[in-house]
């Protein structure tokens, strides 16, 4: 078998020279992607959070949250390849890993076409790239992100907020796999252009935002933002997903208590956040649902 050389999101060249045989998840969306590629036998570790596909993470460890994996658990399996990334996992954790000279493979996509990529990279490294049911998984999710890059450029887009978290108040930056996710749907990102402020006084308006030299290095992708911000913007659909925070009905009347389009024509509406924020083999599945889902929305609207 020939080795094969890829390049991870932090720049890092790996080389492969067979299939990994004992492999550590530390993202669930990845876990998925592995079982998706029929590669889940390779499974030694996972997440707590790793909670699909049941049947086949229900028999692998568990070695901890993704923020705090277990590094000791891990070395203790004896991974030829740990999969990570680099927003859901702390760098300490993986910077220990290779120390130890554990491979870590580390992926980081911002948009769309990233995450579908990952899957392509993904079956590579496992050498199934040629196996019919993996190369149909792959194709599938190109040729779903390429009608709806094509669809929506037909499309008037539909207003949105898309929170992340209820208190505090939160939502995404257009650079960010979620904002990518409602755009390729035809649904506007209201806050694309809203940077995090340090400290939280200056997200909220109430003082003056340090300068930029004083937060360099800090994700500014997820502000913090207010009630008023959010009528002010508009939007002509919410969308409140049930992860990573799990809004409920109570939240979703505050929204529909707003002076706000979205509340006039009954579109503050729940969904899944699995389907706005996987990447990897989740979205061959999600794209079209996405797309479905505001233009229910987009019809409903008239």
């Amino acid at each position: 078998m020939s080795s094969l050389k890829l390049t991870d999101d932090r720049g890092r060249e790996h080389l492969f020279v067979g299939a990994p045989r004992r492999v550590v998840s530390l993202v669930p969306s990845d876990t998925f992607t592995v079982a998706a590629l029929g590669c889940g036998a390779a499974l030694v570790g996972r997440t707590d959070y790793c909670e699909l596909p049941r049947d086949v993470v229900a028999s692998v460890p568990s070695v901890g949250g993704t923020k705090n994996p277990r590094v000791s658990d891990i070395l203790d399996l004896s991974p030829d390849l740990v999969i990570a990334n680099q927003e859901e996992n702390s760098r300490g954790d993986l910077e220990a890993l290779t120390e130890r000279g554990v491979k870590v493979f580390v992926v980081f996509p911002k948009r769309v076409a990233d995450g579908v990529a990952v899957l392509a990279k993904l079956a590579r490294i496992f050498r199934v790239e040629g196996d019919a049911s993996a190369r149909d998984l792959v194709k599938r999710a190109y040729v779903g992100l390429q009608e709806a890059e094509a669809t929506r450029q037909a499309l008037a887009p539909l207003r949105t907020f898309c929170p992340i978290w209820m208190k505090p108040l939160m939502t995404v930056h257009g650079a960010t796999f979620i904002s990518d996710m409602l755009d390729l749907a035809g649904a506007q990102n209201i806050f694309a252009d809203r940077e995090r402020r340090y400290p939280l006084a200056a997200d909220l308006g109430r003082v003056a935002p340090l300068p930029e030299e004083k937060i360099a290095g800090r994700d500014v992708r997820y502000p913090r933002v207010t009630l008023e911000e959010i009528v002010a913007r508009a939007p002509e659909l919410v969308l409140l997903p049930d992860e990573p925070h799990p809004f409920t009905e109570e939240d979703a009347a505050v929204f529909r208590g707003l002076d706000i389009p979205a509340a006039k024509t009954g579109q503050v509406v729940r969904t899944g956040g699995k389907d706005l924020c996987w990447y990897g083999a989740w979205s061959a599945d999600a794209i079209p649902r996405v797309r479905a889902l505001v233009a229910s929305s987009r019809g409903a609207i008239g």
